[in-house]
């Protein structure tokens, strides 16, 4: 086995005397890797994040970073991390070169180096054109891209990004999905939480999936996408009353004009287009849904309460 960037075991975390953020979670992410943590909000990514980096203390269980525990070897392990989180928490009335320069002094980088690596990641990130002006000015997307590179100005090891595409344009996010594919190509370890099933299935190669403070599956992204065994369609009703539910097909209605069917794969639309036939029900339009994670995280824990 390659070496490990990150290592969790047992990891626990109990609020006050009852809420369990996290219920013995245990997890490997190896050197190089991109590594996706999925879940809804309150599944226990953040606390999980929150706890490495050492903005939370964990209740039990062990989390090391290349091999440095975060408790008894914390400097060390926090060297080796840059943190991108979800909320913008930055001085926003500082100039945007200022921001990540500073940033470097926190880890003792001289500022003549500092300097280097603020153009050549502000540049990277197309930021550059407005590194002197205020952080207030910037889009909500050149915000998260500056985030990005404040935290890479110390070149740690592993990079961990919470959310990173919240407020981002559909532009300026591919752009960023190039920067974070050829920084991966590099060596760096990425570690990715989001909300979009899409964004992961596109840059990550490995994937956990956490709920209610467990880790629900760990696996390589193509052998989790196999799992994806049915589709849901949308279709839009021209005429006739909407369908029930039969044994064979699960109908779920939408409104007075539209309802969802939910298919295994392998099943032929076309008994669908039958059934429809038979019932007297003219379609106006079809459309697959859209939210991929939704129906995953379904079937995941469907799976997990048999």
């Amino acid at each position: 086995m390659g070496e490990l960037a990150l290592s969790i075991k047992d990891l626990k975390k109990t609020y006050g005397t009852k809420t369990e953020a996290l219920k013995g979670i245990s997890l490997e992410v190896k050197k190089g890797d991109f590594f996706a943590l999925l879940g809804p909000n309150g599944a226990g990514k953040s606390t999980a994040i929150n706890i490495i980096v050492g903005l939370v203390n964990k209740t039990s269980g062990e989390a090391k970073v290349f091999g440095h525990d975060i408790v008894m070897q914390a400097e060390d392990a926090k060297m080796r991390i840059g943190i991108v989180p979800q909320e913008f928490n930055f001085g926003i009335f500082e100039d945007v070169e200022d921001i990540v320069i500073n940033q470097a002094g926190y880890y003792g980088i001289p500022r003549k180096i500092a300097k280097q690596r603020a153009e050549k990641y502000l540049k990277q990130l197309g930021v550059w054109e407005k590194r002197n002006h205020q952080a207030r000015t910037l889009s909500g997307g050149l915000k998260r891209r500056l985030m990005i590179a404040r935290a890479l100005m110390h070149e740690p090891e592993l990079l961990i990004l919470d959310e990173p595409t919240t407020g981002v344009d559909i532009e300026l996010r591919r752009g960023m999905y190039d920067f974070l594919r050829e920084l991966n190509k590099s060596g760096k370890t990425i570690i990715l939480t989001t909300h979009y099933f899409e964004e992961a299935e596109q840059l990550c190669r490995n994937v956990a999936i956490i709920d209610k403070g467990a880790i629900l599956v760990n696996t390589p992204m193509k052998q989790l996408l196999k799992t994806l065994d049915k589709e849901t369609y949308i279709f839009d009703v021209k005429s006739g009353k909407l369908p029930q539910s039969t044994k064979d097909f699960s109908i779920t209605p939408i409104d007075e004009h539209s309802f969802e069917v939910e298919l295994e794969k392998k099943e032929s639309i076309n008994r669908l287009f039958d059934f429809f036939s038979q019932n007297k029900v003219e379609i106006s339009s079809m459309r697959t849904k859209a939210n991929r994670l939704e129906e995953l995280f379904l079937s995941v824990v469907k799976r997990g309460k048999r």
